[in-house]
């Protein structure tokens, strides 16, 4: 793991799309705000986890899953999941 101390302002770059700035330090939480392409995913932890857990029920399933019309079972769920979780943060996003 590389640990880095960064100031507010103060960016990282991941590769050659992606960057993270400190948007705001307050006590104990720091505000990072992301700036990636559209094709770039960024979700934080416990969402990716939620993702991922429905994407391994749903290969799991019987039959003809085209009837689902290429939604997976509790991505309604996921999407109500992630809504109410932008409202606790900065949900903006740059486009490069």
């Amino acid at each position: 793991m590389l640990v880095l101390s960064r100031q507010r302002d103060e960016r990282i770059v991941i590769g050659d799309d992606v960057e993270v700035v400190v948007v705001d330090i307050r006590g104990d939480k720091v505000r990072l705000g992301i700036v990636a392409p559209n094709t770039v995913s960024v979700h934080r932890k416990e969402i990716y986890e939620a993702i991922r857990r429905e994407n391994q029920d749903a290969s799991g399933l019987q039959g003809d899953v085209t009837r689902f019309n290429g939604v997976t079972p509790g991505s309604e769920a996921i999407r109500r999941l992630a809504q109410r979780h932008q409202g606790h943060g900065d949900s903006r996003r740059e486009i490069a």
